[in-house]
């Protein structure tokens, strides 16, 4: 490897353009790539090659980043890319997978030669681009050290889970911590349904909680983003939410645990995605409380009249 690594970037949507750019500030040479090229080419300003293949943008890259929307996107980018990688380059698997598609992704880059780095992210579109995120990762310790000028660049902080990154340990993580997110967001939209069903201000259920153990910043963060109609540009968008929120309701299945209240929440997902909402940001899961959009607030407000 180089003093000035190359880092190939294969996915530049919400999460890789702003990965793809803190590289760039922190001196690293990358190549991107994206399915659809309109979502990389702005990245040419900052200083970024814009390939036309993942081939392309992989070769001669010490560093490979895949963000992309799931595993199988993953493994099929990764073997369109294998004749331009180069043996002995790691390989950064941050796109949130299943736990079984982890192993998969370790089988292919022992095919091809490559590092294994499982290592998703926790975070959104403003740590992203801040380069705050936190990076979990698992992969061998002898090999971090190649790791480093990209983890460093993109994250505020890199929690190691193990050395192998085939056990999918930071995807295992990555999956609990989500189901948290996901909760939390479910139950913000339902409060906020709820209030507007029952004539009850937002800002009094804030206010009798606020200062106490069931305040929380993200809370008030996702609230403001419905009720101040900033659901657009996303964070993180409701069809990425319901891919994680099948993930983790899957992971509990095949592990003997019933995850009823993430099973509640991806249906939820789904059906704001149905009405329309699917790249407005996850937050907009407070819409699958109506059937149609505003009709719960008409029928609360003829039941009180009434």
């Amino acid at each position: 490897m180089t003093d000035r690594p190359t880092a190939g970037v294969l996915g530049t949507g919400i999460m890789g353009a702003a990965m793809a750019r803190n590289l760039l500030r922190a001196g690293l040479a990358v190549r991107v790539w994206n399915r659809t090229r309109a979502k990389a080419e702005p990245l040419a300003a900052d200083g970024a090659y814009v390939a036309d293949t993942p081939e392309e943008a992989v070769r001669g890259a010490d560093v490979v980043l895949t963000v992309l929307h799931d595993g199988p996107a993953v493994l099929r980018t990764m073997r369109q890319a294998a004749p331009g990688l180069r043996r002995g380059a790691a390989w950064v698997q941050s796109t949130t997978s299943g736990i079984e598609e982890v192993g998969e992704q370790a089988r292919l880059a022992r095919e091809h030669g490559l590092v294994f780095f499982d290592a998703p992210v926790l975070g959104t579109r403003a740590p992203a681009e801040a380069g705050q995120l936190v990076v979990l990762a698992a992969g061998p310790g002898e090999d971090r050290r190649a790791v480093e000028p990209v983890l460093q660049a993109v994250g505020s902080r890199t929690v190691w889970t193990g050395e192998d990154g085939a056990d999918a340990a930071a995807t295992r993580l990555k999956l609990v911590a989500n189901s948290w997110v996901l909760a939390a967001t479910q139950a913000t939209g339902e409060v906020l349904a709820l209030s507007q069903a029952l004539g009850v201000d937002p800002q009094s259920f804030f206010d009798v909680i606020a200062g106490g153990p069931l305040d929380m910043g993200y809370l008030h963060a996702k609230a403001a983003l419905v009720l101040e109609d900033r659901l657009s540009p996303a964070s993180f968008a409701v069809d990425t939410a319901l891919k994680d929120a099948r993930l983790i309701v899957d992971a509990g299945r095949r592990h003997g645990v019933r995850l009823d209240v993430a099973a509640a929440g991806a249906e939820r997902l789904a059906r704001a995605s149905a009405q329309g909402h699917g790249e407005e940001d996850m937050a907009a899961a407070y819409f699958a409380s109506f059937d149609e959009e505003g009709n719960v607030e008409q029928e609360g407000k003829e039941e009180r009249e009434g």
